[in-house]
């Protein structure tokens, strides 16, 4: 696999369960998929939800509790019957590790079973290079494995966002030619060959940010969205009918090539408008310090006119974005999200939405725009999602017929 190529994880086919013995693993992920969405689930309601009887429920139950994977709750008593036992995720029962690989910072986080955030360290540079990431990776790694102490063998996969085809952009990120092109034909299963051994997984970092807004945050249950994540660069995922589609290569709603107006009369990619890379320039020209972008915590209001051309760019020109791809797959919603401090991004979404009520959409449902809710860790967070979706979970749209949220 190419590493400009995300590895996709395992998706089930959208059924009801089953009680054949063929299909148990299939049913054990259904079981923890469930568990995990709703919180606590006792076994008469998951055999509600599936079809499954309440005693294969009982029996996969009782091997996931055995495996580490649920914790029995207090039986609810006061009801009819036997007392109802509520189940839950163990948060312990398994570790990921999430990676994103950006054109500006390197970030490593421990994520646990639960989707929780236990560990991150980020790295801010010029650009990345090859050694020093994946040495910093693996030495990071090699940290968790000791913070888990006997916990360290649950470690069950790593997963890493990346752009595509990075080794192309040295121009634009102001980086090192040679030293960028090793991305190229850099094996990234190799230089990741850790101790303990983990299984890789390589994904668009644009949508690795989708997958995890799909998985993390998406309160509503939404079944259909584009996914805007601002970053370096712009760039997008998609999800339909509750399953990110990636595409043929991974880069499905990728954006950023996008053609949108220069606000001259002529067309220029969207990454010229809507992206950090070009505010980041702003603010250097205008003897800003840049350093203040690297903080999300900061003041970037202190940017002034800086940061107000760059909105006044950026939500013209990401509202014609939406445009293009909500009449071409005639999505209802759009989420917006990237590496920018609340304020700032709330303000963007707040352009993005007043732009869009200028366009003529006679005849077609206006979409809706709505912040994300993951946040700037959403790259990383995704791709710890890789191997939590590919090992144990079945995917998100598996469950709109299994008991799971619906699409408002």
């Amino acid at each position: 696999m190419a590493e400009d190529e995300p590895g996709a994880t395992a998706t089930a086919p959208v059924q009801r369960g089953t009680n054949q013995a063929g299909m148990r693993a299939f049913n054990e992920r259904l079981v923890l998929s469930l568990v995990r969405r709703h919180r606590a689930l006792a076994k008469s309601a998951i055999a509600g939800m599936t079809g499954l009887s309440v005693q294969t429920v009982s029996v996969i139950m009782r091997q996931l509790e055995a495996d580490d994977l649920l914790l029995r709750g207090e039986p609810q008593r006061g009801k009819v019957g036997q007392p109802r036992v509520p189940m839950s995720i163990n948060p312990e029962g398994a570790f990921f590790v999430g990676v994103k690989i950006g054109r500006r910072s390197l970030q490593i986080m421990l994520v646990d079973f639960e989707g929780g955030v236990r560990h991150s360290v980020t790295h801010g540079y010029d650009f990345p290079k090859t050694l020093e990431c994946f040495g910093r990776v693996r030495s990071q790694v090699a940290e968790y494995a000791a913070m888990l102490g006997p916990k360290a063998d649950r470690l069950a996969g790593l997963g890493l966002a990346m752009p595509s085809r990075i080794w192309e952009w040295a121009d634009e990120i102001g980086a090192d030619q040679a030293e960028l092109a090793r991305w190229a034909d850099i094996d990234i299963a190799a230089e990741l060959a850790l101790v303990p051994a983990l299984p890789v997984y390589v994904q668009d970092d644009a949508t690795a940010a989708c997958g995890a807004e799909l998985a993390f945050g998406n309160p509503e249950g939404l079944m259909d969205f584009l996914h805007v994540h601002v970053g370096a660069f712009i760039g997008g995922g998609i999800v339909l009918n509750g399953a990110l589609h990636t595409g043929r290569t991974g880069k499905a709603a990728a954006l950023w090539p996008l053609p949108v107006s220069d606000g001259k009369g002529g067309t220029v990619p969207l990454l010229d408008r809507a992206s950090l890379i070009l505010l980041e320039r702003r603010v250097l020209a205008a003897g800003l310090p840049v350093e203040l972008l690297h903080d999300l915590s900061g003041d970037w209001e202190s940017l002034g006119d800086v940061l107000e051309a760059w909105l006044d760019g950026a939500g013209p020109a990401i509202a014609q974005a939406v445009v293009a791809a909500a009449s071409v797959l005639e999505l209802g919603t759009v989420v917006v999200d990237g590496a920018l401090p609340d304020p700032v991004r709330d303000r963007l979404v707040a352009r993005v939405r007043d732009e869009l009520e200028l366009y003529d959409m006679r005849g077609f449902e206006r979409p809706e725009v709505r912040t994300g809710t993951v946040g700037p860790d959403a790259r990383a967070i995704g791709g710890a999602s890789l191997p939590l979706f590919d090992r144990y979970l079945v995917d998100p749209g598996t469950l709109a017929v299994s008991g799971g949220r619906q699409a408002s």
